[in-house]
C-alpha cells in the first residue's frame, strides 16, 4: 500500500530523532526554559528579522489555534476566516468551544479575498444595530491554504492594512508553512510575516517533526502574559526541552527549508506524471498537495493499492481525491505511485 493521504504519516526526521536521543540524559529545566528552547527561538527570530520577537511551542495545529485567538479576542469578538479553513471544518469547534464565534466568508481554492473581508468589514460597523452582534476581532488565514493555494506578498499587506484600518488582529497559520516557503511560486518570506501578522506560526508536526507548532509574536508586548494563558489552557508541556531540541534541530544547516523543497519537488514530479496520464485536477497545487478528478468507479480500485483524501464530488460521476507529498516522500514512492494511476 503507498500512502499518500496526508503529510505527517511518518514520525519525524532521522536528524530530529537522533538530537532527541543524544540529549535524553541531559538535566534541563521544564516549561521551555532550557538552553535548546533558547537556540531555537533565536534562530527563529533571525531568520524572521525580528530581534524582538516574543516566541512559544506548542504542541499541535488545533491547539495552537485555540489557544492564541483565546489569548488575543475579547468576550465579545470572532474571527474572520476562509468558509473551508480549518477552524471553520476540522477543529471540532475548539475556537467556539473557546467562546469566540467564527465568522466565514466565501474563498478561492481556500484563499480570502481581502476586498471581501473589507466589504464584510464595512457592512458590519455601518450597522446600527452592531452592538447587538459578535464583533470582527481577527482574520484568520492559512498559507498555505486547505487547497495548497499560496497567498501573495501584496495580498498580505493588504490584509495587514485593514486589519489596521479596523483595528482586527491579522494571525496566520502556518501548518504547512514550510511547503508554502519552499514553493517556486511563492514571494512570501518569514520577514514578511513578522512585518504583517500579529501573529502566525511554524508548522513542526507536518514538516518533519514528531510534533510542535512556533507560534510567533512579533511584537512582544501584544500578548504579555500569553506563557501563562498557554499553562492556564493545559497547553503548556513541563518537558518543554521536547519541542525546542526539535526546532533547534529543523532551523540547524537549513533542514527545515531543505526538506521542504524535496517535498515541493516530489509534488512537481507527481504533477507532471499525472498531467502526460491525461488526468484531470480541480487545483494543481504549487504546494505539496495536488486534487485530482477521478471518476467514482475507479475509487474503490485505487484505494486498494493507494491511500489518499476524499476531499468533496466534483460531479455525479466524479470525485476530487487529494494526494500530499511530505518532507519524507521519495522518489521510488512518487514513481511507484504513478505507475498505479
Amino acid at each position: 500500500m503507498l500512502h499518500f493521504e496526508c503529510d505527517y504519516l511518518e514520525g519525524a526526521h532521522p536528524a530530529v530523532l537522533e538530537a532527541l536521543l543524544q540529549t535524553n540524559m541531559e538535566k534541563m529545566p521544564g516549561y521551555g526554559n532550557d538552553a535548546s528552547c533558547s537556540r531555537a527561538k533565536e534562530k527563529i527570530r533571525r531568520l524572521c528579522d525580528a530581534d524582538q520577537a516574543d516566541i512559544h511551542f506548542l504542541s499541535g495545529g488545533t491547539q495552537t489555534n485555540a489557544v492564541v485567538i483565546q489569548a488575543l479576542l475579547k468576550p465579545w469578538e470572532g474571527v474572520l476566516c476562509a468558509s473551508c479553513g480549518h477552524i471553520n471544518t476540522h477543529e471540532a469547534g475548539a475556537v467556539e468551544a473557546g467562546g469566540h464565534k467564527v465568522l466565514p466568508l466565501p474563498h478561492t481554492f481556500g484563499k480570502l479575498n481581502p476586498e471581501d473581508a473589507e466589504q464584510y468589514l464595512k457592512s458590519f460597523f455601518q450597522d446600527e444595530n452592531r452592538s447587538h452582534m459578535v464583533h470582527p476581532g481577527m482574520i484568520y488565514l492559512t498559507h498555505p491554504t486547505e487547497f495548497g493555494a499560496l497567498y501573495t506578498a501584496n495580498e498580505l499587506i493588504r490584509f495587514s492594512e485593514i486589519c489596521r484600518r479596523y483595528h482586527l488582529f491579522l494571525y496566520l497559520d502556518g501548518a504547512r508553512l514550510g511547503y508554502g516557503l519552499a514553493s517556486p511560486e511563492t514571494d512570501v518570506t518569514l520577514p514578511l510575516l513578522a512585518r504583517t501578522c500579529d501573529a502566525f506560526y511554524i508548522g513542526g508536526t507536518k514538516v518533519g517533526a514528531l510534533l510542535g507548532e512556533a507560534v510567533v509574536f512579533p511584537d512582544p508586548m501584544l500578548a504579555p502574559h500569553f506563557f501563562t494563558f498557554v499553562k492556564q489552557q493545559g497547553a503548556l508541556l513541563a518537558k518543554g526541552r521536547i519541542l525546542g531540541i526539535q526546532f533547534d534541530t529543523l532551523f540547524t544547516d537549513d533542514l527545515y527549508f531543505r526538506i521542504s523543497r524535496s517535498a515541493i519537488r516530489m509534488a512537481e514530479r507527481l504533477k507532471e506524471g499525472l498531467r502526460q496520464k491525461g488526468y484531470r485536477f480541480y487545483y494543481a497545487s504549487p504546494t505539496n498537495q495536488q486534487f485530482l478528478i477521478v471518476e467514482n468507479n475507479r475509487l474503490k480500485e485505487l484505494g486498494e493499492t493507494v491511500s489518499y483524501s476524499y476531499w468533496e464530488p466534483f460531479d455525479d460521476e466524479h470525485t476530487i481525491i487529494r494526494l500530499a507529498t511530505s518532507w519524507a516522500t521519495s522518489e521510488k514512492e512518487v514513481e511507484q505511485l504513478l505507475e498505479l494511476l
